[in-house]
Order: C-alpha cells, then structure tokens, then sequence
C-alpha cells in the first residue's frame, strides 16, 4: 500500500504531492514501483496534528481520486478517513476501500457506508485523537488490550453486516516507542483475529527516535522493520518508499 499524503503537514511528506499534478507524478512513480494499492489521505494524523473541516478534507481528496482513477484504470484506491461524509464523496470518485484510523469510533455512518457499498473495511488502533493520543499511552499489556479491542469490533462490525475487514494495530497511535517494539516483536499473536493484518511503520518515530535520525533518514530502519513485521504474519506493509518496500516483499517470498 503506498501512500499518498495530500496535506500541507504530515509528519515525512507533507505538502509534496499538495497539488493534482504532483499527486498524479508520484501516483505513476509508486504505480511502477509495484504498489498494489494506493492510500489517499487529506487529513494529517500526525501527533498533535491540527483539526480540519471535513469540507476541507474532502476538498483536499476528491479531485485527486478522481483523476488518479482516470489515469490508472483497475487501481485500487484507499481512502483514509474518519468521516462519513468524506469517504462517501471519495467512494462516488473511485475509492474503494475505506482506511479508517480510528476504527470506528469516530463516526458509526462509515461502517454502513462500507456496507452499502460493499468497500473493504481496515480498522486502526488508536487512543484519542492525533493531538491528544500522545499522551494516551497507558497499557498493562499493549499487545492483550489492542488485541482484545480489534477483536471486539470485528466480531460487533461483522454482526452489523461488515464482512470484508482487515486490522492495523495502529503502531505509533497512542503508542510510546517502547510499546510500539513490543507490537512487532509479537505481532504473528494477531493471526488469532483471523483478518487480513496491515502494518504502517513506514518512517515513524520509532524508527528515528531509536536511531536519533531524522524522517528523512529512516528509509534503511523502515525496511527492516518491514521485513520483520512480513516474517511476523503482516499480508499489507503502508510505505512512503514503493520500490523499496517491494524489493522487501519479493525477497521475503524467497522465505515466507
């Protein structure tokens, strides 16, 4: 899954592919790179992040689906949103996944949207929102209760008429860089949720912060830790750097 951040202020890319011509030149740059999937956001979840309308969201998005929809016929486009409203004018553009960080806390329309359209479900981990989940790290036993939370809302999310969901433990969501290490080092214990596992470490903070690096300088650790989380049962790796991150997966199959 590549992403594709369309904001001014996310924590590694932001405000690169800010216009529908840079969207669209890194859209065919990551395309033939290998991405299978390409994930659109407009709504930065960096820590401490700042709130946006969702008019401003779905302004941000839209257009853009639209044309990458065009220019890449058959591609599978993700929206990553918490908001109904976004996601419903994303999926009438051409998304057809639904990426939502919150997991369905945020807003409950999204998952019957889902429903209605019949778009696969990825539900995230996370404490709060993206300027309070810093400070939303306290667990007994991180990889016990966000488990237990995921499960909990496949089995409620499946009972309401959801049945394409895959998770995503939300590493570096109301995770502290220790708690963020524990996740990996016991990431195949998610297999027992039995969905489709998606992991997004692609150049976060426990990365830089454990090699004192900048973002800019965290490619080398993001593959590593990529390959760790594939031996460790992950079927989708979210990265900022496509060919590198496939060049990760066709060596993994070497061994998988």
């Amino acid at each position: 899954m590549g992403i594709l951040n369309v904001t001014p202020d996310s924590f590694y890319d932001g405000d690169r592919y800010f216009d529908l011509t840079a969207a669209i030149k890194h859209t065919e740059k990551m395309v033939k790179d290998g991405a299978d999937m390409i994930d659109v956001g407009g709504y930065s979840s960096r820590p401490g992040a700042d709130d946006i309308s969702p008019d401003e969201e779905a302004k941000r998005v839209v257009d853009i689906i639209a044309a990458i929809g065009k220019e890449f016929p058959g591609l599978l486009i993700s929206i990553d949103t918490f908001r109904s409203e976004v996601a419903k004018k994303a999926l009438a553009a051409g998304a057809s996944i639904i990426n939502d960080i919150t997991g369905g806390d945020h807003d409950p329309a999204l998952r019957k949207l889902a429903i209605e359209h019949r778009a696969p479900y990825i539900i995230m981990h996370m404490r709060g929102t993206p300027k309070t989940m810093t400070r939303l790290t306290q667990y007994d036993n991180v990889v016990k209760e966000v488990i237990a939370d995921l499960q909990k809302k496949v089995h409620d999310y499946q009972q309401e008429g959801l049945t394409d969901i895959a998770i995503d433990p939300g590493f570096g969501f109301a995770k502290n860089v220790d708690q963020n290490f524990g996740m990996l080092r016991d990431l195949e214990a998610f297999a027992m949720i039995d969905r489709p596992l998606l992991a997004g470490i692609s150049r976060k903070s426990m990365i830089w912060r454990t090699l004192e690096i900048k973002p800019e300088e965290a490619l080398n650790g993001t593959i590593a830790l990529n390959m760790v989380a594939l031996m460790k049962g992950a079927d989708i790796i979210r990265v900022h750097d496509v060919k590198e991150a496939t060049e990760c997966v066709k060596l993994y199959s070497r061994i998988g």
